[in-house]
């Protein structure tokens, strides 16, 4: 069964994972992975999650699936990293700025985002979270020529 794209509610939204999206121990979220509205996409919070629970290793590791998380959930709505206008990042720990950083500028550095970044307690084991805002300006038609 193929799954039918989201389609925009009666204000003109788009809600982006919200019958399917699972935390921690297989637990239902109850937030869209993104929400869509006027050309502005708001992606939710990434963890370095796999199956339910957080992968194992290091800052570097951790950092790579959160923004591939990212990146899928910008892909799925049609956005690409060059739309991303701003990032928020949470780190357990500061000391991993400078290797969060390494692993962010593959991502983005061609295109870096405006980011603020936070010491903060996250999840069980998770190093890592990462949320963003994309901007990509609605594709209109034209009007008939006559």
């Amino acid at each position: 069964m193929t799954s039918q794209p989201p389609t925009a509610d009666a204000n003109g939204i788009i809600r982006y994972g919200v019958a399917g999206g699972t935390g921690q121990g297989g637990q239902h979220m109850p937030f869209a992975r993104a929400v869509q509205a006027d050309g502005w996409l708001y992606v939710s919070g990434q963890v370095p999650m796999q199956d339910g629970e957080v992968v194992e290793g290091g800052i570097v590791a951790q950092s790579h699936v959160a923004i591939r998380h990212v990146m899928a959930i910008l892909a799925e709505a049609g956005y690409e990293p060059q739309h991303v206008v701003r990032c928020g990042v949470w780190l357990d720990d500061p000391r991993d700025f400078a290797a969060f950083n390494k692993v962010f500028r593959e991502y983005f550095g061609d295109h870096p985002p405006a980011r603020a970044c936070v010491e903060s307690r996250l999840v069980v084991d998770a190093k890592v979270e990462v949320d963003c805002v994309a901007y990509k300006p609605a594709t209109r038609a034209s009007p008939a020529e006559g």
